[in-house]
């Protein structure tokens, strides 16, 4: 059960770890705009993260692989110039983290440096331990993120439910154990079986954010565009959308093309 919520003026690595001692749960949001993100850091979200989901949504490519680290300095840029109490996690994208530790290590320092993010997110467990050791010993926090990760899409084929098996379940808690102890300050578990999740959230002490992995976790995450309804053919059975968008944005450029075709936009009142 969780307690009262406590009034951050501004959330940071430990606060979420307090908040999960706390029972509190955890809110997060992908943003990658200085407009959206204003808004939603102004309606207490606790967590921003600037995604690489940012190549779908917001360069309309088919998976998160393209978006380049200038691309996402750029997004995290934007959103860190909005916010005034979020805490704002920025995803290392593909190819810059995984070959080589000093590599990973430069490119979370140009996160850090260009953005001035709080934080970078990394996909991955063991295969990647030395490159979060890296950037953690440099002092940057790390966000780990197991179970569907959609960097390595190809490798898997399939955006299915991941950890079904008993092989890879045991794999994943090994890795959430192991990004504990390495020092990450939270982990994301994305499309993972919920009574797994739960399993691993309990198993930590460090905060367990989930994206299709039940209510046992410690917070959620869903990427704002779709929780909007501003995207309406991504339909998993994890995303509540709260409003429709798609629908009501559509409306309004109709009425506004056919004021503008009828000489009724600009008004008398609307001119100078």
């Amino acid at each position: 059960m969780s307690t009262a919520k406590k009034d951050y003026k501004r959330v940071t690595v430990k606060s979420l770890i307090d908040m999960k001692a706390n029972g509190e749960k955890i809110s997060m949001l992908t943003g990658y705009d200085y407009t959206m993100a204003k808004i939603i850091d102004g309606a207490g979200v606790d967590v921003i993260l600037v995604g690489d989901s940012a190549s779908n949504v917001m360069a309309g490519h088919e998976t998160t692989l393209p978006i380049t680290l200038d691309q996402m300095i750029y997004h995290a840029s934007s959103v860190i110039r909005a916010i005034d109490r979020a805490l704002v996690v920025v995803d290392l994208p593909f190819g810059s983290y995984q070959s080589d530790p000093k590599e990973a290590l430069r490119s979370a320092i140009r996160i850090m440096k260009e953005s001035g993010a709080h934080a970078v997110k990394m996909e991955g467990g063991k295969e990647i331990k030395e490159s979060i050791k890296r950037i953690l010993h440099a002092g940057i926090p790390v966000m780990g993120h197991l179970g569907l990760t959609p960097q390595s899409i190809y490798k898997f084929g399939t955006y299915t439910v991941r950890a079904r098996e008993e092989a890879e379940a045991a794999k994943l808690k090994e890795d959430a154990k192991m990004l504990e102890k390495i020092g990450c300050f939270a982990l994301v578990l994305e499309k993972v079986p919920a009574d797994l999740a739960k399993e691993v959230a309990e198993s930590l002490t460090i905060p367990v954010i989930g994206i299709g992995a039940g209510n046992g976790v410690d917070g959620q995450v869903l990427v704002t565009h779709d929780m909007l309804g501003m995207t309406h053919e991504f339909n998993p059975r994890f995303l509540r959308r709260y409003l429709d968008l798609h629908t009501e944005m559509t409306t309004a450029f109709q009425e506004y093309v056919k004021d503008v075709k009828a000489l009724r936009f600009p008004s008398e009142d609307e001119q100078y």
